[in-house]
Parts: structure tokens; C-alpha cells; sequence
């Protein structure tokens, strides 16, 4: 037998509902959509969790301090160009301005 499917239903109140139904179309379970689906987002599939440890080992291998260097080295690089891009946009912000005020005098 597979994994039983969930359906999405509202409650007379308006709140998100997941629910479980048996071979005769019985609900079986009901379980509100919020708190189940933040398990599901918790939890690791075993597939995922084959490709995350298959990953792990290869980049483990590349480079000698793993894979935590990487990814801080990245978010560096984006908060970099974040910072850049508000930047400029405040002088653009501010050109336009002084050209409002020039241009009513």
C-alpha cells in the first residue's frame, strides 16, 4: 500500500485543513494545514538525505574546509551587491529630487 494522500479543506471558520481519507472515502485523520505541513518542511526524505550525504562527501573531498566556507563566501558576495544596489538607489533617489526642486523654482 502507498503513502495515503492529504486534500485540502477549509474549516467553517476559514482555517487551512489537511485531511486524510480511508479506502471507503472516511476521513481518517484531520490535521490543521499549518502544523503539518512545518513537519513536513522539518523533516528529510530518504532520497534527500542520500544526495545531501553523497553531495557532502564529494565537496568534503574537493576542498579541505568543506562546504561551510562556500556558503559564507557567497553570502558575503550577496551582501555585497545588496549594499551596492542601495546605494545607488538612494543617489538616483536623490538626483531626482534636486532636480523636482530645480525645475519649480
Amino acid at each position: 500500500m502507498g503513502k495515503k494522500k492529504r486534500t485540502t479543506l477549509h474549516s467553517s471558520k476559514g482555517t487551512k485543513l489537511y485531511a486524510v481519507r480511508d479506502e471507503k472515502g472516511k476521513f481518517e485523520d484531520i490535521q490543521s494545514y499549518q502544523r503539518a505541513h512545518s513537519q513536513d518542511i522539518k523533516r528529510v526524505s530518504k532520497s534527500e538525505a542520500a544526495k545531501k550525504a553523497a553531495g557532502k562527501s564529494a565537496s568534503d573531498e574537493s576542498s579541505p574546509d568543506g562546504p561551510a566556507t562556500k556558503k559564507s563566501a557567497v553570502k558575503k558576495v550577496a551582501n555585497k551587491k545588496t549594499a551596492k544596489k542601495k546605494t545607488s538607489a538612494k543617489k538616483v533617489a536623490t538626483k531626482q529630487a534636486a532636480a523636482k526642486k530645480s525645475t519649480k523654482k
